[in-house]
C-alpha cells in the first residue's frame, strides 16, 4: 500500500497512525517514508516552510529531483543542506523522479534490525552548520551504558523535548548484555528491544541519531554520556 500525501501534509500524524493503531499494527507495517525536493524551486521554501524541513526530516528516501534542471554546483550544496536535516536517509539524484522501484519500496526503514547508517561525514562539525532550527544530531560514543540510567535519560528526554524530535533511532550496548539494544521514536512515541547478539570481533558501541527543530545537541549529549557506565 502507498499512500501519497499533500504537498503541505505533516508527515508526523500518518507515521504515528501506525504505532497507536492496534488494527493498524495488526495488519500493516510502516516501510519507509519517501520525500520528492523540487531541486529547481526548494530554495525558495526551505527557510519559509515549515512543512518542508518537517518532510525532509522525517524521510527515509530522499529525491533530489530536476537535477537537470539545475547547475551541478547548487546540487551539491543541496545534498549537503538536505543531509544536514537528515542524517539518516538515502538521497537519490534524479530526472523525472526515474528510480529503481526496489529503492523504494521494501526498504524497511522501520525494521529495528536494520543497521543504522550515519553518514561519517556528517560527524565533522561543518555538517552541523547548514540549518539553525532543523537538523541532525548524531552520537557515537564508546563505552557500556548503564540501563537503569538510560532509561530515565530516554523519559527525560521525551518528557522535554519529545514534540521537537521528529525521528530518532539508535543502537546501545547496555551493560551486562550480550545483545545490543536498538530503539526508534517518532515524537514522544518510543519502541524498543533487544536486537542479535554482538558478533564476534564488532565494534560494541552506541550510536543514536536525533532529528528535530531547535534540539539541544550540548543537552542530548551531555545527558547520554552521563548514562555511561
Amino acid at each position: 500500500m502507498v499512500i501519497e500525501t499533500t504537498g503541505l501534509a505533516d508527515p508526523a500524524p500518518v507515521a504515528q497512525t501506525f504505532f497507536v493503531d492496534d488494527e493498524m499494527k495488526r495488519r500493516l507495517l510502516l516501510d519507509g517514508i519517501v520525500t520528492v525536493v523540487d531541486s529547481k524551486h526548494i530554495w525558495e521554501h526551505l527557510d519559509k516552510s515549515p512543512e518542508a524541513k518537517e518532510q525532509i526530516a522525517f524521510a527515509d528516501v530522499i529525491l533530489l529531483n530536476k537535477i537537470d534542471l539545475v547547475p551541478a554546483g547548487e546540487v551539491n550544496e543541496l545534498e549537503a543542506r538536505v543531509r544536514a536535516i537528515n542524517v539518516m536517509a538515502k538521497i537519490h539524484r534524479t530526472k523525472d523522479a526515474q528510480i529503481e522501484i526496489n529503492r523504494l519500496l521494501n526498504i524497511g526503514a522501520f525494521d529495528l534490525s536494520r543497521k543504522l547508517e550515519i553518514d561519517p561525514n556528517f560527524l565533522g562539525e561543518e555538517a552541523h552548520q547548514h540549518d539553525p532550527s532543523v537538523f541532525s544530531v548524531a552520537l557515537v560514543e564508546d563505552g557500556l551504558v548503564d540501563e537503569g540510567k538510560v532509561n530515565d535519560w530516554f523519559r527525560e528526554v521525551l518528557s522535554t523535548m519529545g514534540t521537537k524530535i521528529y525521528r530518532m533511532k539508535g543502537i546501545l550496548n547496555v551493560e551486562d548484555r550480550d545483545h545490543r539494544f536498538v530503539f526508534q521514536g517518532v515524537h514522544m512515541l518510543f519502541d524498543g528491544k533487544a536486537d542479535r547478539a554482538w558478533k564476534s570481533g564488532e565494534v560494541r558501541n552506541n550510536q543514536l541519531v536525533f532529528i528535530g527543530k531547535d534540539l539541544d545537541r550540548d543537552a542530548l549529549t551531555k545527558g547520554f554520556r552521563s548514562c555511561l557506565v
